[in-house]
């Protein structure tokens, strides 16, 4: 089945002293989606940004053409109800939630939901999928961690590939248009197999904001994507 890929560059690993220059450049080279990956400094042991950064960058999200290009909120914090309402004030377009940050998955995503923005579900790398047998038809967005989450710069865990397949097999039985997204140690020498995997949503960091030239790599990454 043919699938619209899409790449969401993540600014975890931009250059922060010029945010809003490197999200302009990055859209420049051809990212679909802006991904943030909020960090809280106790759900994870990193801290990263929050809304009013959100909000900052909002404006520069955008193609030479003025088209929004969608923000992609991450949200590793606990608890997760009240940031979530703050990232969608500051203009997010989705917000995903891992369901062991919170005590009612499911009024969760209604909330999310109900500010008009997208909502996700994130799961770690030995997270159980059991949830979704109760709230995926709730939900707009899946997003599978490659890595554990907390910093940037790991390596693709392998065992990650069988349960982007087992998440792709419970989205086609719903029947319903749910992003199927990794995040983690995604770069040109894997993109296809994480694609073959089921996945049409993927986060790169370092692979793209630690090069030079980001037309370049997301170009790379899409000829990978375009391969029988």
């Amino acid at each position: 089945m043919s699938r619209t890929y899409r790449i969401a560059p993540s600014i975890l690993s931009a250059d922060f002293a010029c945010l809003g220059q490197e999200v302009a450049s990055v859209i420049a080279g051809g990212a679909d989606w802006i991904h943030f990956d909020v960090m809280d400094n106790h759900y994870v042991p990193n801290l990263t940004f929050g809304p009013m950064v959100c909000e900052a960058l909002k404006p520069h999200a955008r193609t030479s053409a003025g088209e929004a290009v969608p923000i992609d909120v991450h949200l590793m914090v606990q608890p997760v109800d009240a940031l979530a309402a703050a990232f969608a004030a500051a203009g997010a377009d989705s917000i995903s939630f891992h369901p062991d940050a919170v005590q009612h998955v499911h009024r969760s995503i209604q909330a999310i939901r109900a500010q008009g923005v997208r909502p996700g579900l994130v799961f770690n790398p030995a997270a159980s999928l059991d949830v979704l047998d109760w709230v995926i038809e709730d939900i707009d967005l899946i997003l599978i961690m490659s890595v554990n989450p907390g910093f940037g710069g790991q390596s693709f865990i392998d065992s990650a590939l069988r349960k982007i397949e087992a998440v792709r097999r419970r989205i086609d039985a719903c029947g319903k248009d749910i992003r199927l997204e990794v995040d983690g140690g995604i770069k040109q020498d894997n993109i296809r197999r994480v694609a073959d995997a089921g996945a049409d949503t993927f986060v790169a960091g370092s692979a793209i904001f630690g090069q030079r030239d980001y037309r370049a790599v997301i170009d790379a990454m899409r000829v990978e994507l375009a391969r029988d």
